[in-house]
């Protein structure tokens, strides 16, 4: 069992870091529906507080990070940060953690890009009409879901 006590200060930061990146990275995806993405980020987190998975999921959950979007100056921007934060978590993860950690951290990345992407209808008018997930969106989960490898289960 892996605990962040295996980890430094840098690397526990990047662990904590990546899965909000890249929900951060669909968010910023397409315009429109911010307030709602923030909320659904922190209600994927909280699920996440209550079903882990694995110990070392619970403990990257227990304190989400804190990442200042307006440092990013484009979305693409936050979209190659959150891709080479990520790439860098999980080569972390496959050095120090057990197989089933980092499979669990790779759903629960996969699980909180997509809680934000569907986290506000596209398109539209007042919420009637438009696209659960704009194409953008989609682009940018399977560009995480393609990064994390097809998670299991």
């Amino acid at each position: 069992m892996t605990t962040k006590s295996a980890f430094n200060a840098e690397e526990w930061e990047l662990l904590a870091q990546a899965p909000a990146l890249a929900a951060l990275s669909v968010a910023a995806a397409d315009r429109g529906g911010s307030f709602r993405e923030s909320t659904s980020l922190a209600r994927a987190y909280a699920e996440a507080r209550e079903h882990p998975g694995t110990e070392l999921v619970g403990e990257i959950v227990s304190t989400p990070p804190t990442i200042e979007p307006r440092r990013f100056q484009s979305p693409d921007q936050i979209r190659s940060q959150a891709a080479h934060t990520l790439r860098e978590a999980l080569a972390l993860l496959a050095a120090k953690a057990t197989p089933e950690e980092a499979e669990s951290y790779k759903r629960f990345t996969v699980t909180v890009a997509d809680t934000v992407a569907h986290a506000h209808k596209e398109g539209g008018v007042l919420g009637i009409g438009g696209k659960e997930v704009s194409a953008e969106e989609q682009a940018v989960l399977d560009e995480i879901t393609r990064t994390v490898g097809a998670p299991a289960g």
